[in-house]
């Protein structure tokens, strides 16, 4: 793997042939779905462009998306590579959507990747679907969450492969329903001001509206404050049934560990959370329900194989961002293998026709040709404060939609999303 830092200068990571064949075995079994393997010749690459946040307030979650997709791309070139090529990945820091804009076209032009993958900001992501559109190159929007990139902002060139905002909402939502925490409730609202956040609050409006929420009061948040005491106060005296929060990466975590700390006595749900930031809030922290599109208890063969190699690479335990990476590289491997092609209208029409990918989890997923969504599962956990460590904390729930309703029951169809390929 390549991995370039910001300032422009050059690295390499470089697995050897017997630790790599190793992960292979421990992990899933790759070559199942790549084709034939062949003799690697240093021409004889596919080149993949991989952007994502490795700083700032995302960069937690961005350095765990390199270690999935390094995972993902290291066993397939142990079992052979794809059609007898190897991958070869060239990673950065997207930073913002500037930069992730000139970086994006500097992997095309200059680095001549066949595609381009990755992203957790939804900013950057349409930064990045904008370069790969003028330049007829398709771009697997990895991570980024927001409705627009489905909507008014999709385009024939991006494919989307984590849940939408409004899923999340839903999820959650749900789960809130059962509890009878919605209607008559009065929510207050917490939102990252960028537009993400702005596109999980209209979500989270639409939801209230339509359930009998109350929403007393929202504020946005900007994504550097780290002083959250302002919110906590107007929190005090506005005195809801719930606290909501939408907001995104590490401000989840100082958020809830200041709100601890005031010893507010106002339960708390969000309508985002990733795993890593979850983890970093510790136990007696976090609380209330929330929405994810994966987690490391997932009781399937699949989640196994993948926990048990990426443990066995890092040492440590894979979050939800990882999860996507790993999968959204095995899933081009599978288009790239299947079509013999890396052409941009050849992946495109094979990512459209309805072919099922293994997510790892109880159903197989699909992309949706009319907005390029992935359609799949999600869940909504629970917080356990008695937990003897951060990770046993979070309980998974059951998947949603239940197991005798439609995948796409839980997603806004391509109509109300407003998409326009």
């Amino acid at each position: 793997m390549t991995n370039r830092n910001s300032s422009g200068g050059s690295g390499s990571s470089l697995v050897t042939r017997r630790s790599a064949l190793k992960l292979g075995a421990a992990g899933i079994a790759a070559g199942s779905v790549l084709g034939m393997p062949g003799i690697l010749r240093a021409q004889d690459v596919i080149k993949v462009g991989h952007l994502t946040p490795k700083t700032g307030f995302l960069g937690v979650l961005g350095e765990y998306a390199t270690l999935g997709i390094k995972l993902s791309v290291d066993q397939i070139n142990a079992a052979g590579g794809v059609n007898g090529k190897m991958l070869e990945l060239i990673s950065e820091d997207s930073i913002n959507p500037d930069v992730a804009t000139t970086k994006a076209q500097r992997m095309i032009e200059q680095d001549k990747v066949d595609f381009l993958i990755g992203e957790i900001s939804s900013a950057s992501a349409r930064a990045i679907s904008q370069v790969a559109e003028r330049n007829k190159k398709l771009f697997i929007a990895v991570g980024p969450r927001s409705d627009t990139l489905r909507g008014n902002s999709c385009s024939k060139y991006m494919f989307c492969t984590d849940i939408p905002n409004t899923v999340m909402v839903n999820a959650v939502g749900g789960a809130l329903k059962r509890e009878g925490m919605v209607n008559g409730k009065k929510f207050v609202t917490l939102t990252a001001d960028y537009v993400f956040g702005h596109d999980l609050l209209r979500a989270a409006k639409a939801f209230f509206d339509a359930n009998g929420g109350i929403l007393v009061s929202d504020d946005l948040v900007a994504t550097d404050v780290t002083d959250f005491s302002p919110y906590l106060l107007k929190i005090r005296q506005a005195q809801p049934d719930v606290v909501c929060l939408n907001l995104a990466g590490n401000q989840v975590t100082n958020f809830v560990k200041q709100y601890s700390e005031y010893g507010l006595p106002f339960p708390t749900v969000g309508f985002n959370l990733n795993t890593a930031d979850a983890w970093a809030a510790g136990i007696g922290n976090l609380s209330g329900t929330w929405p994810t599109p994966w987690y490391d208890t997932l009781n399937t063969e699949g989640t196994k194989a993948y926990v048990s190699s990426f443990k066995e690479a890092y040492g440590k335990l894979p979050e939800n961002h990882s999860w996507i990476s790993f999968v959204a590289m095995r899933i081009m491997a599978k288009a790239i293998g299947d079509t013999q092609s890396v052409g941009t209208s050849d992946l495109i029409e094979y990512l459209e026709s309805g072919q099922k990918f293994d997510l790892l989890k109880n159903r197989d997923g699909y992309f949706r040709a009319g907005d390029h969504q992935l359609i799949q599962e999600a869940f909504a956990f629970s917080v356990d404060q008695k937990a003897e460590n951060e990770h046993d904390m979070i309980v998974l729930g059951g998947p949603v939609p239940a197991a005798d309703e439609t995948l796409e029951s839980i997603f806004p169809t391509v109509e109300q999303n407003g998409c326009k390929l």
